[in-house]
Protein backbone atom coordinates (compact mmCIF):
# COMPACT_ATOMS: atom_id res chain seq x y z
CA UNK A 1 0.00 0.00 0.00
CA UNK A 2 1.57 2.90 -1.25
CA UNK A 3 0.82 6.59 1.19
CA UNK A 4 1.64 10.22 -0.11
CA UNK A 5 2.90 12.36 1.81
CA UNK A 6 2.40 16.36 1.38
CA UNK A 7 3.93 19.57 2.35
CA UNK A 8 1.70 22.04 1.83
CA UNK A 9 2.33 25.68 1.26
CA UNK A 10 1.25 28.84 -0.37
CA UNK A 11 3.07 28.48 -3.44
CA UNK A 12 4.44 25.16 -3.52
CA UNK A 13 3.63 21.62 -2.28
CA UNK A 14 5.90 18.94 -1.60
CA UNK A 15 4.78 15.33 -2.63
CA UNK A 16 6.65 12.54 -1.25
CA UNK A 17 5.76 8.50 -1.22
CA UNK A 18 6.24 5.68 0.45
CA UNK A 19 7.18 2.55 -0.62
CA UNK A 20 5.16 -0.35 -1.18
CA UNK A 21 5.50 -1.70 2.28
CA UNK A 22 5.23 1.22 3.49
CA UNK A 23 8.52 1.41 5.20
CA UNK A 24 10.80 4.23 3.22
CA UNK A 25 9.60 7.69 2.07
CA UNK A 26 11.23 9.18 -1.18
CA UNK A 27 10.92 12.49 -2.47
CA UNK A 28 8.87 12.65 -5.12
CA UNK A 29 8.16 16.28 -6.76
CA UNK A 30 6.90 19.97 -6.20
CA UNK A 31 3.66 21.24 -7.38
CA UNK A 32 3.15 24.96 -8.12
CA UNK A 33 0.28 26.23 -6.71
CA UNK A 34 -1.15 29.53 -6.41
CA UNK A 35 -3.50 30.10 -3.55
CA UNK A 36 -4.38 33.55 -4.14
CA UNK A 37 -5.39 32.95 -7.53
CA UNK A 38 -7.19 29.00 -5.63
CA UNK A 39 -5.00 26.70 -8.03
CA UNK A 40 -4.46 24.09 -5.79
CA UNK A 41 -2.86 21.35 -7.88
CA UNK A 42 -5.59 18.38 -7.22
CA UNK A 43 -5.52 17.64 -10.92
CA UNK A 44 -1.70 16.77 -10.60
CA UNK A 45 -2.27 15.14 -7.21
CA UNK A 46 -4.84 13.01 -8.56
CA UNK A 47 -2.45 12.14 -11.60
CA UNK A 48 -0.40 10.39 -8.75
CA UNK A 49 -2.79 8.92 -6.92
CA UNK A 50 -3.34 7.28 -9.86
CA UNK A 51 -0.28 6.28 -11.10
CA UNK A 52 0.98 4.94 -7.42
CA UNK A 53 -2.25 4.07 -6.72
CA UNK A 54 -2.01 5.93 -3.07
CA UNK A 55 -4.38 4.07 -0.66
CA UNK A 56 -3.87 7.27 2.24
CA UNK A 57 -2.42 10.80 2.74
CA UNK A 58 -0.91 12.22 4.95
CA UNK A 59 -1.00 15.93 5.54
CA UNK A 60 1.60 17.93 7.74
CA UNK A 61 0.15 19.77 9.96
CA UNK A 62 2.54 23.39 11.07
CA UNK A 63 1.47 23.39 14.93
CA UNK A 64 2.59 26.34 17.02
CA UNK A 65 5.12 25.41 19.54
CA UNK A 66 2.94 26.19 22.05
CA UNK A 67 0.30 23.15 20.56
CA UNK A 68 -2.13 25.83 18.99
CA UNK A 69 -3.16 26.10 15.42
CA UNK A 70 -2.50 28.94 13.51
CA UNK A 71 -3.45 30.16 10.14
CA UNK A 72 -1.01 27.96 8.45
CA UNK A 73 -2.77 24.53 10.61
CA UNK A 74 -6.00 25.69 9.84
CA UNK A 75 -5.15 26.19 5.67
CA UNK A 76 -3.46 22.18 6.07
CA UNK A 77 -6.51 21.38 7.94
CA UNK A 78 -8.73 23.06 5.07
CA UNK A 79 -6.35 21.49 2.39
CA UNK A 80 -7.21 17.87 3.86
CA UNK A 81 -10.37 18.29 3.84
CA UNK A 82 -10.64 18.79 0.64
CA UNK A 83 -9.16 15.98 -0.06
CA UNK A 84 -10.86 13.55 1.30
CA UNK A 85 -13.58 15.39 -0.60
CA UNK A 86 -12.19 15.36 -4.12
CA UNK A 87 -10.09 11.57 -3.73
CA UNK A 88 -12.30 10.01 -1.08
CA UNK A 89 -9.06 8.46 0.72
CA UNK A 90 -7.84 8.51 3.88
CA UNK A 91 -6.26 11.91 4.79
CA UNK A 92 -4.46 12.04 7.98
CA UNK A 93 -2.50 15.29 9.16
CA UNK A 94 1.00 14.93 10.82
CA UNK A 95 2.60 17.08 12.83
CA UNK A 96 5.48 18.58 11.20
CA UNK A 97 6.99 20.92 13.64
CA UNK A 98 10.02 21.83 12.24
CA UNK A 99 10.25 19.73 9.53
CA UNK A 100 11.33 22.56 7.01
CA UNK A 101 13.91 23.69 9.34
CA UNK A 102 15.27 20.40 9.45
CA UNK A 103 15.34 20.32 5.77
CA UNK A 104 17.07 23.24 5.55
CA UNK A 105 19.69 21.99 8.17
CA UNK A 106 20.16 18.96 5.94
CA UNK A 107 20.37 20.99 2.78
CA UNK A 108 22.98 23.48 4.56
CA UNK A 109 24.90 20.65 5.91
CA UNK A 110 24.76 18.97 2.00
CA UNK A 111 26.61 22.62 0.94
CA UNK A 112 23.52 22.88 -1.44
CA UNK A 113 23.68 25.95 -3.17
CA UNK A 114 20.20 28.48 -1.81
CA UNK A 115 19.08 28.49 -5.65
CA UNK A 116 19.19 24.60 -5.49
CA UNK A 117 17.71 24.50 -1.55
CA UNK A 118 14.85 26.64 -3.10
CA UNK A 119 14.11 24.17 -5.54
CA UNK A 120 13.49 21.03 -3.30
CA UNK A 121 13.52 21.94 0.46
CA UNK A 122 9.67 21.29 0.19
CA UNK A 123 9.98 17.84 -1.69
CA UNK A 124 12.31 16.88 0.96
CA UNK A 125 10.46 18.40 4.06
CA UNK A 126 7.49 16.15 2.75
CA UNK A 127 9.63 13.47 3.02
CA UNK A 128 10.40 13.99 6.22
CA UNK A 129 7.23 14.56 7.13
CA UNK A 130 6.02 11.03 5.86
CA UNK A 131 9.09 9.18 7.09
CA UNK A 132 7.83 10.56 10.98
CA UNK A 133 4.31 9.02 9.94
CA UNK A 134 5.74 5.96 8.88
CA UNK A 135 8.14 5.26 11.83
CA UNK A 136 5.21 5.64 13.69
CA UNK A 137 2.77 2.87 12.31
CA UNK A 138 6.47 0.49 12.78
Amino acid sequence: MRIMGLDVGTKTIGVAMSDEMGWTAQGLETIAIDEEKKRFGFQRIGEIINEYNVQKIIVGYPKNMNNTIGPRGEASQIYAEKLTEIFELPVKLWDERLSTVAAERVLLEADVSRKKRKKVIDKLAATMILQGFLDSQQ
